[in-house]
């Protein structure tokens, strides 16, 4: 058995113990800030950060919560390494930004954030974007669609036309959305039946 110096078998314990209390530190601060949650697809977990919630909120209210969560519009799909990084990064960005208290009353998109919420609305609506029929008579017709950005038309989808953090009424916590229910009023419910039962 080989003996070590007393200085040497100090410095041993104390950096065993620092290197402990790192790692425990670490799974802690994991913990409270729901790290894992941010792996999964689920849109509450955006709203682990308070700031996000008025997003969630106007989101929640949208046609698209029936069709897309926030993963669809906001994460690459290319690849699965190239969508846990780009969330990693951004995710980095967000928690440092919210840490600091330096999140701007109106959140917007950074360049990177753009070129992938563009790419998914158009890998959502590549139809409507690429239709052929007009490209006899409609000069530039693709092209006019594909390389501008989307909401410089549609503004208010789908988080509506209020942006600012403090805006929004009731912007408590977000609403579940995992309650089965959809948000097609019972009336056009009604009707629908009704159109059905007639054929």
């Amino acid at each position: 058995m080989l003996l070590l110096p007393y200085k040497y078998s100090r410095w041993r314990t104390i950096a065993i113990m620092s290197i402990a209390a790192i790692i425990g530190l670490g799974l802690f601060l994991a913990k409270e800030a729901e790290v894992v949650s941010y792996m999964s697809d689920d849109p509450k977990a955006c709203v682990n950060c308070h700031v996000m919630t008025p997003v969630y909120n106007s989101w929640m209210h949208s046609s698209h919560r029936e069709w897309a969560n926030c993963n669809d519009c906001h994460v690459p799909h290319n690849n699965i390494a190239n969508k846990y990084f780009f969330k990693a990064k951004d995710g980095l960005y967000h928690a440092s930004i919210f840490t600091l208290r330096k999140e701007p009353e109106v959140i917007f998109m950074r360049e990177a954030s753009q070129e992938v919420v563009q790419d998914n609305c158009i890998r959502c609506h590549v139809q409507q974007v690429t239709q052929t029929k007009y490209d006899g008579w409609i000069t530039d017709h693709t092209q006019n669609r594909t390389e501008r950005k989307c909401w410089s038309c549609h503004q208010e989808i789908p988080h509506g036309s209020v942006h600012g953090t403090s805006t929004i009424q009731y912007n408590i916590a977000p609403l579940p959305t995992d309650t089965g229910e959809t948000i097609i009023p019972e009336w056009i419910k009604q009707e629908l039946k009704t159109s059905k039962n007639e054929e």
